[in-house]
Formats: C-alpha cells, structure tokens, sequence
C-alpha cells in the first residue's frame, strides 16, 4: 500500500541522514572542541552516548537495544493498519530514527549491544542529540497532534460523540 511505502521512505531517509551524519561528525567533530555555528544557540559538540537523553541510563545500553528492537517490530507490524499518511510519517520518522540509534548500538565501540550513540547537535537547556533523536521526538509530536486531531491509525476521524468524556 502507499501509506506502508510512505513509512518505508521516512524511515529510509531518516536511517539514511543520521548514519551518515555520524560518520560526518566522527570524522571532523571527535576530539575537537565544540563548533559554534550560531554562537550559543547552537554548537556542534561530539558526544559518545552510551545511555538515553540527559544522560540517563549508562548502564543500560542492552535494554535501550532491545527497547529499540521491540518499537521496530511493533511499527512493522502496525505498517499493514495505516490509512493516514500522517500516522506513516510519524511511524516513519520512529522507526527511522529507532534503527539510527539501534545501529550505533549493534556496530559502534565498545561491543554489539554495547555501542554508544554519536550525538553532536547542541542547543541551549538541551542534551546533545543527533538526527535520529529529533526524528523521534518531531514524530511523537506529530502523533500527539494526530490524536488531538482525532485521526486514527487507519485515517478515519474518531468523531467527538464517539470519544470517551472523562468524569471528574
């Protein structure tokens, strides 16, 4: 279907971007010190994360991975269900940047499932992240809106008689 083609082409494109940005910024950014391109609101720092955002989690790179594993197999099977191309963006840009992060994981030092994430882009009161992460987070804001806006997974609108009114 289109919409299962959809999500394959974000996701793609999404898994495509951030790998190739982190070879970029091992390449040029590790062992340098942090670049400003727009003084403090946004630097380029290298970072080897070996945990989740705000550095939560060192010491659980295995269970990050097979957390990431675990979304994959659940979009993938989702994928089938979709009838809104704005649910196979969103699925899309998670699963993309779920395999971004999942690949740093399996093939980066110091060992498979034991890899840290290159994370480089760096904003003020913010972790420093990669493409795979804003892929995540722009995506799960999608999706809030997506459920805000009553779209389902299958396109159709959940109209407002049939939603659940919550009792105080």
């Amino acid at each position: 279907r289109r919409r299962v083609g959809v999500l394959v082409a974000v996701a793609l494109a999404v898994l495509v971007l951030d790998q190739v940005t982190k070879a970029w910024a091992v390449a040029t950014l590790a062992d340098e010190p942090p670049v400003e391109v727009v003084g403090e609101w946004l630097r380029l720092t290298f970072v080897r994360n070996p945990g989740a955002a705000f550095g939560v989690g060192t010491g659980l790179t295995i269970v990050f991975s097979l957390i990431a594993v675990g979304v994959s197999v659940a979009i993938v099977r989702l994928a089938p269900r979709l009838g809104s191309l704005g649910w196979a963006v969103a699925l899309g840009g998670i699963l993309g940047g779920a395999l971004g992060n999942l690949t740093d994981r399996l093939f980066r030092e110091p060992a498979p499932l034991r890899g840290y994430v290159v994370d480089w882009v760096q904003v003020p009161y913010w972790p420093v992240f990669n493409i795979a992460d804003s892929a995540i987070v722009c995506s799960a804001f999608l999706m809030v809106f997506l459920s805000f806006r009553g779209v389902g997974l299958d396109g159709r609108r959940v109209s407002d008689t049939t939603r659940p009114i919550l009792e105080p």
